[in-house]
């Protein structure tokens, strides 16, 4: 599939300016993401659609190594995986980032050196364990001091595996209540106030088929400021100076986590990578010069950042409703392919796409078909006022946290993913279908 219509490039600043960087105008009203005209797709692959543009996921993959050339960059995968995922992220050079044997069986059946990858996880099921053992993961995130003798009984006296600690810095982060995670009121990870942490690393340090590498934190989620990651990384490298006072052994490996924060509408703000990766590096010098400590490896988790971005969701209007002041526009896709309004009031700014509207914009509620009065796509989007049934809407920034959260709610069946690079469109993940369904129902 190829566009040859005539395009002109968005203006910096404009509506298109959180859209893929491939982004084009076409005629009528049309969009175009990596050379293909998103109308075409949602005719040859039906919607809701997922749109993944190759091109942005790479450049933003080489951003971070830009950024951080001495670190090492792990995707997390939870944002969004497929095995087409896993080989543009190990071209890139990046590292990975898992959190259950499902993510990690199918990075490495698709070709992923397993010891660039990294698996972490609040409750690790002895079948996360076991596979990370048996396909030998790089290092393993211990999060619970019950995880500790658990995998040393797993590892057994003449095994051995690298692992972190994942610590609570005690610093509040992330643009919603549900995705903060660097606090003591959350289930992740080992509290610095409360000394769990020194406690868990201290047990660590006596299990010698157990090699610590180095500490692990992780803010949150949606983060758009510099300040938390240099106060909580202040309080790590504090930490592995104690480490070193304690127990005499210097840690090698500092990872920082991700939850860098992106924006989902135009004039939202966003994490500077370039300031985050300034202060940092200038913190940890600083601190560690402080401490008389040798600068440890950095690693950073970005998985939003990269995913997000390069994503648009393509759904097909259904209804539209006016009640009483508000206009409700129902797609054909919802809280099942993109749970993340329901859950955390997110935000989205849908475009229609397809035919050119004069007429005034209007508010309305994009609203999904499931049967939950919760079920909303997008609150107060600014709409033509002749939206009508039929009508495609395209939604940006639809890479991470959308597909890799649905669901099978009224068994609608999950939407399919498709590649778009160089004027060519390819299938990368198939729609669910009912036969899927049935396929899994064995009660009779």
């Amino acid at each position: 599939m190829t566009t040859t219509a005539l395009v002109t490039k968005p203006q910096a600043g404009d509506d298109l300016s959180i859209w893929p960087g491939s982004t084009t105008r076409l005629p009528h009203g049309g969009l175009s993401v990596g050379g293909v005209d998103l109308s075409a797709i949602a005719e040859r692959f039906g919607t809701p659609t997922y749109v993944l543009d190759q091109g942005e996921v790479r450049e933003r993959c080489r951003m971070y190594r830009h950024a951080f050339p001495d670190a090492e960059v792990l995707y997390a995968a939870k944002a969004f995986l497929s095995c087409a995922m896993v080989r543009w992220i190990e071209e890139e050079g990046l590292g990975l980032d898992v959190c259950s044997a499902g993510e990690l069986e199918l990075a490495v059946t698709a070709g992923f050196p397993s010891e660039r990858i990294v698996l972490h996880g609040n409750a690790k099921s002895p079948h996360d364990l076991e596979t990370a053992l048996r396909l030998g993961v790089g290092r393993i995130v211990i999060d619970s001091p019950s995880e500790i003798a658990r995998l040393a009984a797993a590892v057994g006296p003449e095994g051995h595996q690298k692992v972190m600690i994942r610590v609570v810095p005690g610093v509040a982060a992330g643009g919603h209540a549900k995705i903060r995670t660097g606090t003591d009121d959350q289930k992740f990870g080992l509290s610095l106030t409360d000394g769990q942490a020194h406690h868990a690393i201290a047990r660590v340090l006596g299990q010698p088929q157990l090699e610590l590498t180095g500490l692990h934190c992780h803010l949150g989620s949606q983060i758009t400021t510099v300040k938390p990651y240099v106060v909580a990384l202040r309080r790590m490298v504090g930490l592995m100076a104690r480490i070193r006072d304690t127990h005499g052994v210097v840690l090698a490996e500092l990872d920082m986590g991700g939850g860098h924060g992106i924006a989902y509408r135009p004039g939202e703000p966003a994490l500077s990578l370039t300031a985050l990766a300034r202060r940092l590096r200038a913190e940890l010098d600083e601190s560690c010069a402080a401490a008389g400590l040798a600068v440890p490896r950095f690693i950073v988790e970005p998985g939003r950042a990269v995913a997000g971005p390069a994503g648009v969701a393509l759904y097909r209007v259904l209804a539209v409703k006016h009640t009483g002041d508000q206009t409700f526009v129902a797609v054909d896709g919802g809280m099942s392919d993109n749970p993340r309004p329901a859950l955390y009031g997110v935000r989205y700014a849908p475009r229609l796409i397809g035919r050119h509207s004069v007429a005034a914009t209007r508010t309305a509620t994009v609203v999904g078909r499931h049967c939950e009065a919760g079920d909303i796509l997008a609150a107060d989007a600014e709409l033509p006022g002749d939206i009508r049934p039929g009508d495609l809407l395209a939604v940006p920034v639809a890479g991470a946290y959308q597909l890799s959260m649905a669901s099978g709610y009224n068994l609608v069946g999950r939407p399919p993913v498709v590649a778009v690079h160089d004027g060519h469109a390819r299938l990368l993940v198939r729609r669910e279908t009912l036969d899927d369904f049935r396929a899994r129902d064995v009660g009779l």
